[in-house]
């Protein structure tokens, strides 16, 4: 085990040139990064996880119901044992020779069975306060984090200067501020690497895991090598367009429509903006060429630069998303529903309910919303990544 450890934590690998771990020992004089430090993530992790449900139950309910935020779900199925067996061991989707079997074994038309197959599939969807009260909650973490980020980011010299996130590199002292704002970053996506399997689930639930795994990669590799500084950079960045998108959904889901449209466009250019512009022009070109000329080649430079730009290939797909879904908007005065839904994977919409957020359907709508929509523009980011 100590020969595997010592192979995996190869100083060669994760280090530049002449540093070593022993230069990143914590000091009488000074404090620096250590990996055990990482360890406070999991029980902080439950305790963040906690806090949340206790938040969305005595906080985001009650003001959910005080904007009459719908509590029900919708509407059910009637009760039909024949059906309900079909649904749950055979198939949620019968085909056309199983419909037309089932309405002869029932004596119900194919429409109706159609119908009772669908309100079925509903059934399983989140109510609009379970998907209100987890925005709110995302919303409040978004707002905080960001907020406390911002605030000593600006009293630092590589907030302006990218160049000084190397400058006297390994010789950086953790300041109390870095190491709280990234145990508490760490903490809360791990905690929504558990809670994302009973969240609601969205159509971008892979591209979500894969976001997650890489954030907390990143976020780990760059503690332990003391690579801080262009850390906190990236996650205050990252964090600023997620506040604007949750206040989007939350104003959706109390069917506040001009603010909730005002809101998306606001999160539309927000995020442009920080993930096509300000993150490949600061965050990128400080990692791909100002830490290259600081401190030279070494190979975790490069397991950092790729995992950032898989980030940024994640980011360009989302932009394409939410661009198609404000040209629409703008241009033709309606959107088609989109793959970004807010809408979890599983479900379906009344025929005669035509609704903005139902994933990869045909539907469009002229401005009005329908039971959980909001004029079409939402549907292209509502279910954005958090970074």
């Amino acid at each position: 085990m100590a020969g595997i450890l010592a192979w995996f934590w190869n100083e060669r690998f994760w280090l530049p040139h002449n540093v070593t771990w022993a230069d990143l020992q914590s000091t009488e004089e000074a404090a620096f990064p250590q990996a055990e430090d990482l360890y406070l993530a999991f029980p902080l992790a439950f305790c963040i996880f906690m806090i949340r449900l206790l938040f969305e139950r005595f906080i985001a309910k009650p003001c959910a119901l005080g904007l009459k935020v719908q509590a029900n779900g919708p509407q059910k199925a009637q009760p039909n044992a024949i059906l309900e067996k079909v649904f749950t061991a055979i198939t949620k989707h019968p085909d056309e020779k199983r419909l037309e079997g089932l309405s002869k074994q029932l004596d119900w038309d194919v429409r109706s069975i159609q119908r009772w197959f669908r309100q079925r599939r509903n059934q399983e969807k989140p109510s609009t306060l379970r998907k209100f009260c987890e925005s709110m909650w995302r919303f409040t973490f978004y707002l905080y984090i960001f907020t406390y980020g911002v605030r000593f980011l600006k009293k630092t010299p590589w907030l302006w200067n990218t160049r000084q996130c190397w400058s006297g590199y390994p010789y950086q002292p953790l300041m109390p501020d870095i190491h709280y704002y990234y145990i508490v970053e760490l903490s809360f996506y791990w905690s929504l690497m558990f809670s994302q399997f009973i969240d609601v689930k969205r159509k971008d639930f892979g591209i979500m895991f894969t976001h997650h795994i890489v954030t907390i990669i990143l976020i780990t590799c760059s503690y332990i090598t003391n690579l801080t500084r262009v850390g906190t950079l990236t996650l205050c960045l990252h964090d600023a367009a997620d506040i604007v998108l949750e206040a989007a959904k939350m104003a959706n889901y109390c069917k506040f429509q001009k603010l909730s449209d005002l809101l998306f466009l606001t999160f539309a250019v927000v995020f442009i903006v920080s993930r096509l512009g300000i993150y490949p022009l600061w965050i990128l070109n400080t990692t791909l060429f100002e830490l290259y000329e600081a401190l030279g080649n070494f190979p975790a430079l490069w397991i950092l630069n790729v995992l950032l730009m898989v980030l940024q290939i994640l980011h360009c797909f989302w932009s394409y998303l939410i661009i198609k879904a404000a040209y629409r908007a703008i241009s033709k005065g309606k959107v088609a529903k989109d793959a970004r839904s807010d809408v979890e994977s599983s479900s379906d919409e009344e025929e005669t309910v035509p609704r903005s957020k139902a994933p990869h359907s045909t539907v469009t709508t002229n401005g009005t919303s329908g039971a959980n929509g909001t004029n079409g523009y939402l549907t292209a980011a509502t279910s954005s990544e958090e970074h």
